[in-house]
């Protein structure tokens, strides 16, 4: 009898060790699977979230944790949240496009995501994130629209000044000042034409392609020698001092823009009397090209949008020296696109420097 009991209990006992050792085996599987999963989707360069039948999240991948959409345990859009709980356990899938607000690492996130129920009653979300062709659409819409209204003045002054003309037929001088007023404005039109075709040549272009060494010296030759007759106009004085002999890989005549629209900007902004200097230096891995003036000088508000299309520190002196307010965006876009980046310091009645940073070829002579 007592051997039975004694028995009885070391089989319940075996039983119970055996239930837990295997229950033991299945969270150690289930954990060592879902660590696997994790790994491989970490390494997708997508939004992907699996959220477990309570709506916890069970696997998250990188993007989907950088973005902000997941954090810890728990989604943090209530949009998504809410279309994941509405299919879970229906096997229906459903997609939704949800912004997630800037963070200090950088600007909104949009993810465009497809939510599919899972057998067990949990979710997968699977997306991308949309961010840049959103923002290629509005820079392309506001592009348009700034385009449109630029247009419109030089456009609008020509009419009236073709119609004076018309009007004053038997009044030679006032013709010719009429038709002197209108060559301005055509010279003017012409101008704002030429740099959105630039520009937008320039975003077709990737110059590093096709990129060849290019001499710094003769970039800085060839950018003064465009602004000769400016800088002769307006009686400002354009020195080039600084290290001889660098060399950058890229795109000479893209290069060779960008360093003339800083100096053309640089005695646009300055009166007469006025000096502008042009240097060249290395520091360790870098080229800097930098463009000093001590002219009217910008204020600390302006000299945060001063690489903006079509904005203007000035608009009437900008107008007045035939300024299209894309100059400094094309020098950003180049820049940008030789792997480089381009600055700016002022102080009001001081004067501006403008440095042009690009990366150093490597095989110097």
């Amino acid at each position: 009898m007592l051997l039975g009991v004694a028995g009885g209990f070391a089989a319940g006992a075996a039983l119970m060790w055996w239930t837990q050792r295997t229950r033991s085996a299945e969270r150690e599987s289930a954990a060592l699977a879902r660590a696997r999963l994790q790994t491989v989707v970490d390494q997708l360069h997508a939004a992907v979230v699996i959220l477990d039948p309570d709506g916890t999240v069970a696997v998250s991948s990188r993007l989907a944790r950088t973005s902000g959409l997941v954090r810890s345990t728990q989604l943090q859009s209530e949009l998504v949240a809410g279309v994941a709980a509405e299919i879970a356990g229906t096997q229906r899938t459903a997609q939704v496009e949800v912004t997630l607000p800037r963070t200090q690492r950088g600007p909104a996130v949009v993810l465009e995501l497809e939510a599919i129920a899972l057998a067990d009653g949990g979710v997968l979300l699977a997306g991308e994130d949309r961010s840049a062709d959103q923002r290629f659409t509005e820079t392309r819409r506001d592009f348009v629209a700034n385009v449109t209204h630029e247009l419109k003045t030089p456009v609008g002054a020509m009419l009236l000044l073709a119609e004076a003309v018309e009007i004053a037929a038997d009044d030679p001088v006032a013709v010719r000042e009429f038709a002197g007023r209108l060559t301005t404005e055509s010279n003017r039109l012409n101008d704002l034409v030429s740099d959105i075709l630039a520009l937008s040549r320039l975003q077709a272009e990737d110059p590093l392609l096709m990129a060849d060494p290019v001499s710094i010296d003769q970039v800085i030759d060839d950018a003064v020698a465009r602004c000769h007759a400016q800088a002769k106009r307006n009686e400002v004085s354009v020195t080039v001092g600084g290290q001889r002999e660098l060399q950058v890989l890229g795109d000479a005549r893209q290069l060779e823009t960008a360093v003339a629209n800083l100096v053309q900007n640089a005695i646009a902004y300055s009166e007469a009397g006025a000096r502008v200097v042009i240097t060249a230096s290395c520091d360790g891995d870098a080229v800097s090209i930098r463009v000093s003036d001590n002219g009217i000088g910008i204020s600390q508000a302006d000299l945060e949008r001063v690489f903006e299309r079509f904005y203007r520190v000035d608009a009437g002196r900008s107008r007045a020296s035939g300024g299209t307010g894309l100059g400094l965006s094309i020098v950003k876009h180049v820049a940008t696109a030789h792997g480089g980046d381009v600055s700016a310091w002022s102080r009001l009645g001081q004067g501006s420097t403008f440095t042009l940073t690009l990366p150093l070829e490597r095989n110097q002579p």
